[in-house]
């Protein structure tokens, strides 16, 4: 989903812009604006140590 049509109700200005609060609040909810590590991450990070500790046994 994309902020690029969606018009502000408080300032009336486009949404992508962050004019106001409101605007700024809103694209933040449609960007899902986060800095943290994705789910998708963690399950690659686990499967590629599972797949380096299962290869590791089977070595010695």
């Amino acid at each position: 989903m994309s902020c690029e049509h969606l018009i502000c109700a408080q300032c009336a200005g486009p949404v992508s812009e962050g004019r106001c609060p409101t605007c700024r609040e809103a694209r933040a909810h449609v960007h899902h604006e986060s800095h943290g590590i994705s789910v998708q991450l963690v399950a690659a990070i686990l499967l590629v140590l599972a797949l380096l500790a299962l290869a590791a046994t089977h070595l010695h």
